[in-house]
C-alpha cells in the first residue's frame, strides 16, 4: 500500500466498456482498468462490472479505500433523476466511503475532449448523445430539446437490415448484402427474412449488441460506394448535423468547438460527411476539433474540480503521459 497518498477515482461508464482510472492528487496515474459495460440497459451485470472493476484499480494502485477523497463516475444511460435508483449502487463498494459524483457519460466526455471550454461533443457509438457547453456554463444535451440522433451502431444496423429486407438495394449493394448474410450465418435475403420474422435473437439486450456488432460493415460499405449504406448512414447524419445546429444555437460565438467521440461518428464516412455539413453552418461556423483527453481522464479532472484542486500544466502533463 502506498501510504499517505490521497487519491481520486475516475469511471468513464459507458455501455460497451467500463474504464476506471485512480490517481494521486499530483495527476499521476496509479492504475487504469477496463471491464464490461456499466449501463443495465446493455449488461445485466453492470453493477458486477462497475464495482469489480473499482476493486482492481484499486489493488493495482496499491491504495486502501480510506485513501480515496473523490469518485466522479459518468454513465450511459444516466438521464432523469429516476436512473439513481441503478446508478448509485454501480459504485456501492464496501468500505468506499468518499464523496461520489455521478453524471452522464457525456460530462466526462466533454470534460476530457475540450477541457471545460465551450463547445459540442457528438458521442455515437454504442449510444448517441449531443452535449454542449456554452460560454455561460450552461448545459445543454439535444434529449433537454426531446431530440435523439437515430446514429448509434445498432440503429445503423437495424436500419441496413429493413433496407435489405424491404428489396431497396442496387447491384452495388451486392459485396454488403454478401457481409450481412455471412453476419447471420444465412445464404439468401430469405433466410434472413424468416430470422427476422423470429425476432432474430429472444433477448433484447443481446439482440441489440448483435445488431451493434453489424455496424462497421455499414460504415465500410460507405466508404466503399454502396448506395444502401450511404442511404442508411446519411440519414444518421442528418439527425446529428440538426442537433449539432440546434444546440449552437445556444451559443454567442460566431465559431464553435465540435469534438467526435465514438466508433460510427469517429469513422472515415461519418467524419468526412459531417465536417463538409458542418463547413455549410446555418446558425454558426464550426471548428472540428480531437479530444484532448479520453473520458476516463475527463472523469478525473472532473474529480479535481470537485475537490477545488487548481489544475496545473505539471498535472496536465502527467496524464498526458499516463501510458
Amino acid at each position: 500500500m502506498t501510504q499517505n497518498q490521497e487519491v481520486v477515482i475516475g469511471i468513464d461508464g459507458g455501455g460497451t466498456h467500463t474504464r476506471v482510472m485512480v490517481a494521486n492528487l499530483e495527476g499521476q496515474v496509479l492504475s487504469y482498468v477496463e471491464k464490461g459495460a456499466s449501463s443495465i440497459y446493455k449488461d445485466a451485470q453492470a453493477s458486477q462490472n462497475v464495482r469489480q472493476a473499482i476493486e482492481e484499480a484499486l489493488q493495482q494502485a496499491g491504495v486502501d479505500k480510506a485513501q480515496v477523497r473523490m469518485l466522479t463516475a459518468g454513465i450511459a444511460g444516466f438521464d432523469a433523476e429516476s436512473d439513481l435508483e441503478w446508478v448509485l449502487p454501480l459504485t456501492d463498494v464496501e468500505g468506499l466511503d468518499c464523496t461520489k459524483v455521478h453524471v452522464n457519460d457525456a460530462v466526462v466526455a466533454h470534460s476530457g475532449a475540450l477541457m471545460a471550454e465551450p463547445g459540442i461533443i457528438v458521442i455515437s457509438g454504442t449510444g448517441s448523445i449531443l452535449y454542449a457547453v456554452n460560454e455561460e456554463g450552461r448545459r445543454i444535451r439535444n434529449y433537454d430539446l426531446h431530440h435523439y440522433a437515430a446514429s448509434a451502431a445498432r440503429f445503423l444496423a437495424y436500419d441496413a437490415t429493413y433496407e435489405l429486407l424491404a428489396g431497396s438495394v442496387e447491384d452495388r449493394d451486392n459485396a454488403l448484402i454478401q457481409e450481412m448474410l455471412a453476419f447471420w450465418d444465412v445464404s439468401t435475403v430469405k433466410e434472413l427474412s424468416h430470422l427476422a420474422l423470429q425476432g432474430f435473437i429472444a433477448d433484447q439486450r443481446e439482440r441489440n449488441k448483435r445488431f451493434a456488432e453489424l455496424a462497421p460493415l455499414i460504415t465500410q460499405s460507405a466508404t466503399s460506394g454502396s448506395p444502401l449504406a450511404q442511404r442508411v448512414c446519411d440519414r444518421a447524419l442528418h439527425q446529428i448535423a440538426i442537433g449539432v445546429e440546434m444546440l449552437a444555437s445556444y451559443f454567442e460565438r460566431p465559431k464553435v468547438q465540435v469534438s467526435l467521440i465514438g466508433s460510427v461518428v469517429t469513422s472515415d464516412y461519418f467524419r468526412e460527411r459531417l465536417a463538409s455539413r458542418l463547413a455549410q453552418g446555418v446558425q454558426r461556423s464550426y471548428q472540428l476539433v480531437e479530444p484532448v483527453y479520453p473520458p476516463v481522464i475527463g472523469a478525473v479532472l472532473l474529480a479535481f474540480k470537485e475537490l477545488h484542486i487548481p489544475i496545473s500544466e505539471e498535472h496536465l502533463e502527467k496524464l498526458s503521459n499516463w501510458r
